[in-house]
């Protein structure tokens, strides 16, 4: 039976969530936090010690100003109303991105939850915040000054310390990654799901759970 170590998350479809309920795509946004936080309460209940979810890509820029603008306002109340509960919990947030180059109050907040909660053990959160793996690569990479191999390369990246996912789950309907974790993906089992984001239940994520335990992983062997 495999062991679950790592979980990540492409959470695609709060946009067309919110338009099919006539409500518009920042209420899709808005309930995508309720799964996320779903997500997270069922991943302690099953002893998963790190999960990782794509929050804002290095392309999600070209979005409407309005909608980037509400996507970090939610971010923000989020853990001001919420930060109790995440430390009472023991889930240590991590980010995955850029932050120096979000806005100034999104950026604050952000280094804030990440020094108030850096002892927390039950569970790592990884938030991929203004983040592109071909950035990442890049960045990694400029820091190499001699040796440049798997493991000098993986000390660099923004998991470094962490072990690469088990699992990707992509709900939304599309079978692409994105830009999405491309060199910690390379043996990671992927699964991709027609549902969007806000429709993703406890019940899917245990029906892939049970899946994952039982496939035959390889790793270039036979």
């Amino acid at each position: 039976m495999n062991k679950l170590n790592h979980v990540a998350f492409i959470m695609d479809g709060n946009g067309r969530w919110g338009n099919k309920k006539r409500k518009g795509r920042n209420f899709g946004h808005l309930n995508g936090v309720k799964t996320v936080k779903k997500v997270v309460r069922n991943s302690i209940k099953l002893g998963i010690p790190i999960v990782t979810f794509y929050v804002f890509s290095t392309e999600n820029w070209r979005r409407p100003k309005s909608e980037i603008n509400f996507l970090f306002g939610l971010i923000i109340n989020y853990f001001k109303k919420e930060l109790k509960n995440v430390i009472s919990n023991g889930i240590r947030i991590h980010i995955m991105g850029k932050i120096n180059k979000l806005p100034p109050k999104i950026k604050k907040t952000l280094k804030e939850v990440i020094k108030v909660t850096e002892k927390n053990k039950k569970i790592t959160v990884n938030l991929a915040i203004n983040y592109g793996s071909k950035d990442e690569i890049i960045t990694a990479t400029k820091k190499l000054k001699k040796k440049i191999n798997i493991n000098s390369l993986e000390k660099n990246l923004f998991t470094k310390n962490m072990p690469n996912p088990d699992i990707l789950i992509r709900t939304g309907g599309h079978k692409r990654l994105s830009n999405f974790m491309l060199w910690q993906l390379a043996y990671a089992e992927i699964y991709f799901l027609d549902k969007l984001w806000p429709d993703f239940n406890n019940q899917d994520y245990k029906k892939i759970i049970e899946r994952f335990k039982k496939e035959k992983r390889n790793f270039g062997s036979i």
